[in-house]
């Protein structure tokens, strides 16, 4: 069970609904108004006063000095609701990526609650069922409201109600992973826009939006969205019999690469160890597309041989997304534990080449290889369970660091030494330059 103090309700895991106890004639909600009404009276002109000294602050706060000439900064920060660091970081870097944002942005407005409701937060109860639920109508609000500049931080409560609902393992307050938060974030905005929302169908929309073309898009769990056509790759994995030499391929659609560590660097924790050389994502990604043979617990059953045997792995990439995600297994089980690998990962901010993991490089222009970092997520501390969660990402040519409810700007020498858990690489536009990794 969960109890919110300041809203007085009760979330029971068990039956999976909010439950407010109130009388038949619902006394304790009447009560309830009749307080809210009076605090409201009793505080109002205070609380303009204090809104005018804050939107006063915040102005002072938000000025850039640019070239010689003020300018103002529009970012916003999520408050943290309590550990939800994690889906603040990742709200933040998917706010800034361009094309993903602004589709959510155009999107029409859905007004989900009216009449005696409107204006009054809603406990979405399983009695109620999920017709009430948009997480697309949430995200969209929630990505409008990060960049107006109208406030220094922003409440994503009811996003994060919703996330409650359909998302069942991020109920509560303890801390989550932030990647394995993205994931689900990504496959139910994915799943929502497959099904329609408010009478419209999201893939007729997709079809009618002319900056994603149809041989951009990839199909994972049904038809094509815009998740799947920004962050939609596909992988094709060889698995070679060692015994007979029978080859098996498939093909495997993906929305992020996940990259081990390689062994050998994990003891190196900064830039400026001097023991050995420093881990490289190059390095990861490597390691990723590299021939390996499985050991003795991932023998493959062998059609011809009938049977298991000895055989070896490779991945290519057959086909690179328009966004890039790369996440950095940075979190791994011993024994009984859940151990943190600390190693600092050189990455770059401009010019990542993946030409050379993809199945046939020889198709692909000289220029549609390369990416530019988007975003990058941060795990500050020693364990998945604990430890706190920032995000740094770029915005019209300025690098930001979200820390939650506050934002900084910041510089690309900052940017590069972060120990990254996630990156988002965008695909480079024609024309924009040579440098690579």
């Amino acid at each position: 069970m969960v109890q919110d103090i300041k809203d007085c309700f009760c979330y029971f895991y068990r039956c999976d609904d909010f439950v407010v106890n109130d009388t038949k004639l619902g006394l304790v909600q009447k009560v309830r108004e009749h307080l809210q009404n009076l605090e409201n009276s009793a505080f109002t002109a205070d609380r303009h006063r204090k809104r005018k000294l804050l939107e006063n602050s915040t102005l002072n706060s938000k000025l850039l000095k640019v070239n010689g000439s003020t300018t103002a900064i529009c970012a916003t920060g999520l408050r943290n609701l309590g550990n939800t660091c994690f889906m603040n970081a990742i709200l933040q870097s998917l706010s800034n990526i361009e094309q993903f944002c602004c589709y959510f942005k155009e999107l029409p407005a859905v007004e989900l609650r009216n009449g005696k409701t409107a204006g009054r937060r809603t406990y979405h109860t399983r009695s109620q069922g999920d017709n009430n639920v948009s997480l697309v109508e949430e995200f969209r609000k929630t990505l409008c409201a990060l960049w107006q500049g109208s406030q220094t931080a922003f409440s994503p409560e009811s996003l994060f109600y919703v996330v409650w609902k359909i998302m069942p393992n991020f109920r509560g307050y303890q801390q989550q992973d932030a990647h394995e938060f993205m994931r689900y974030l990504l496959d139910h905005l994915h799943l929502e826009l497959q099904g329609g929302f408010n009478g419209v169908s999201r893939s007729a929309i997709l079809q009618e939006n002319s900056t994603l073309s149809a041989s951009n898009k990839c199909c994972i769990n049904g038809a094509s969205t815009v998740v799947t056509a920004i962050f939609g790759g596909i992988l094709q994995n060889e698995v070679n019999c060692l015994i007979c030499g029978t080859e098996s391929r498939k093909f495997d659609p993906f929305l992020d690469l996940s990259l081990d560590i390689p062994s050998q660097f994990r003891s190196k924790r900064s830039k400026n160890q001097e023991n050995g050389p420093v881990c490289s994502l190059r390095d990861c990604l490597r390691s990723f597309t590299d021939l390996e043979e499985l050991d003795e617990t991932e023998l493959y059953m062998c059609h011809k041989c009938k049977k298991k045997q000895k055989s070896t792995k490779k991945f290519w990439i057959q086909k690179l997304p328009k966004v890039l995600c790369l996440h950095l297994k940075r979190f791994h089980w011993t024994a009984y534990l859940r151990n943190k690998v600390d190693t600092y990962v050189e990455f770059p901010l401009r010019g990542l080449d993946m030409k050379c993991y993809l199945l046939e490089p020889e198709n692909s222009g000289p220029e549609s290889c390369l990416y530019d970092l988007a975003a990058v997520v941060v795990h500050h501390g020693s364990g998945v369970g604990s430890g706190h969660y920032t995000a740094y990402a770029t915005h019209e040519g300025r690098w930001f660091h979200f820390n939650d409810s506050t934002v900084t700007l910041t510089d690309e020498e900052t940017v590069v030494k972060a120990k990254a858990y996630i990156l988002f690489y965008v695909e480079r536009q024609a024309k924009a330059g040579s440098d690579k990794l």
